[in-house]
């Protein structure tokens, strides 16, 4: 079936209320390619404003419980009341950084599809594991292990990120793009039949607008998720572009 290409930017912790004139440039690029599906992830403390200037908006995280004692966390229906419409869980900076399992994604995903939130679920393997020859393996566990146990097709989005190309300027062949990307859909067939043809994968490391059209060329590739260059519409757009122009 076809999937619509889906552009995402994961402002990470990046962005003060005078940097939105980007945002508003690439909403504006955004509406001029309305075969793609794009969104920006701003810090927590952006969300809001930027959900005024009429583009989708995500979260980078959230908490796994509803409400509670979890000072400086953000509850998924934080999110949604704020003016949210999605979340990234599972990023490769929560799991290494901050000791995020499987078990901990998983949570966080079935608490932001209760919300009503959409969910990009990150995976992605390390330079060690890469080069050991385990990393389909390693990327199928977190996978088979994160995915929420129920979850409508449309909502949830796979990203996998190969830890080592996040902000390298490494970027792995577009022939391993390909096989890690199959294999993700191949077990998605495995867990939930015909339905995973319509789950989006995402790709996500160094993509740029030299490499996009490539990249999101590539069998069962259906987006990215973008990391620095989303800061800038003079970069992100271009991959925007490439995107529209393989709807």
């Amino acid at each position: 079936m076809a999937r619509r290409k889906y552009v995402v930017g994961n402002w990470k912790m990046n962005g003060l209320r005078a940097g939105l004139g980007e945002a508003e440039a690439i909403f504006a690029a955004a509406r001029d390619h309305a075969p793609v599906d794009v969104a920006l992830c701003p810090p927590f403390t952006l969300i809001g404003a930027m959900a005024a200037l009429g583009g989708t908006v995500g979260g980078q995280d959230c908490h796994a419980q509803d409400a509670g004692a979890f000072t400086g966390s953000v509850a998924a229906p934080m999110l949604a009341d704020v003016g949210a419409s999605l979340v990234i869980v599972g990023h490769s900076e929560r799991r290494d950084g901050f000791g995020e399992t499987n078990d901990d994604v998983k949570a966080k995903a079935e608490a932001a599809l209760a919300a009503g939130l959409a969910v990009i679920l990150c995976v992605g393997e390390s330079r060690a594991v890469r080069e050991s020859g385990g990393a389909i393996d390693h990327v199928l566990k977190q996978v088979r292990e994160s995915l929420p146990d129920d979850f409508e097709r449309a909502a949830l989005a796979i990203a996998y990120e190969p830890i080592w190309a996040i902000g390298t300027g490494l970027v792995p062949t577009i022939e391993d793009v390909a096989a890690m990307h199959g294999s993700i859909r191949a077990a998605l067939s495995e867990r939930i039949g015909a339905g995973a043809a319509e789950v989006r994968l995402l790709y996500g490391g160094s993509v740029t607008g030299d490499n996009a059209a490539d990249l999101l060329g590539a069998g069962d590739v259906d987006g990215a998720l973008v990391g620095g260059a989303s800061l800038s519409a003079a970069k992100f757009v271009p991959i925007i572009e490439a995107a529209a122009g393989l709807s």
